[in-house]
């Protein structure tokens, strides 16, 4: 694994409001974390979120956060501008998930078969939980690129601009990944009850 180095381009994306341009109001008041345990106590929770999203093993999840948290650590001292530090973790973790999937080839199986569901006429929290689980077996089914960038638009509410950014792609790239990723999502046969 490699070690995060700050070069002067990154010192700069740390210095302002997050690289991607977002002037929302969630970054101008996110404070200055006093340490690192109390920036990890009062964010762990998101970050582990994005974490699991990106892998479907819940315990790979919390070591690939691990990995992204400690590329954090080692560079605390440098960050300036403690409103990029999501950006800077969710990027540990995409670049550390990246090189996890470019060493092995396949280390994820989708299930063939589903439990069976009972047609109701009333919207059924339980069927509606069948469908969620369903899409997001169908995301998992995603090549690893197309996955990536499903999830930051769509799991982590991010831009077309903000994706392309974290990514370190071009906007059209992630408008033809993501439209071919949904192309295949509408074709996938677990989700034919959504259409």
């Amino acid at each position: 694994m490699t070690t995060p180095v700050c070069t002067s381009a990154s010192k700069a994306a740390l210095s302002g409001p997050p690289s991607y341009g977002t002037t929302d109001a969630r970054y101008a008041t996110r404070p200055r974390y006093p340490s690192f345990s109390s920036y990890v106590r009062a964010r762990g929770p998101v970050l582990l979120r994005t974490a699991r999203s990106l892998t479907a093993n819940p315990s790979d999840a919390e070591d690939l956060l691990q990995t992204a948290l400690t590329k954090t650590y080692v560079a605390w001292e440098r960050i300036e501008d403690h409103r990029a530090l999501d950006g800077y973790v969710r990027r540990a973790l995409l670049n550390t998930r990246t090189s996890q999937w470019r060493k092995r080839k396949v280390d994820e199986f989708a299930c063939d078969e589903l439990p069976e569901r009972e047609n109701s006429p009333t919207p059924d929290p339980a069927e509606q939980q069948v469908l969620h689980d369903a899409m997001w077996r169908a995301v998992m089914k995603l090549p690893d690129r197309q996955r990536a960038m499903v999830v930051l638009r769509y799991y982590e509410d991010l831009s077309e601009a903000q994706t392309a950014e974290v990514l370190g792609v071009s906007v059209g790239t992630v408008k033809s990944a993501v439209s071919r990723a949904l192309g295949k999502l509408r074709e996938d046969p677990e989700l034919s009850p959504a259409h």
